[in-house]
């Protein structure tokens, strides 16, 4: 299952993302912030590139974001929050 999330994201980043305009204000991109995410947590780093692709937007600061596990936990904070 982790293999065919990498491949589908590998394919998204050569197929579609390499033809339009790098708009992302994190680092490293939302998509390869989920690649990571889903080498080091499988499944559960879908989520964590989800939440990721929603906080990329015009009205965040963007800024240098790795996948740890200390961003599931801010996550549950701001859930419970």
């Amino acid at each position: 299952m982790k293999k065919l999330f990498l491949i589908l994201i590998s394919k998204y980043q050569k197929y579609i993302s390499a033809n339009r305009p790098q708009k992302c204000k994190y680092y490293p991109s939302c998509s390869n912030y989920t690649s990571l995410a889903v080498e080091e947590f499988g499944a559960k780093g879908l989520f964590m590139g989800l939440w990721r692709l929603i906080r990329c937007n015009p009205f965040s600061n963007g800024g240098v974001d790795y996948p740890s596990t200390n961003s599931r936990a801010r996550l549950k904070e701001r859930l419970l929050a």
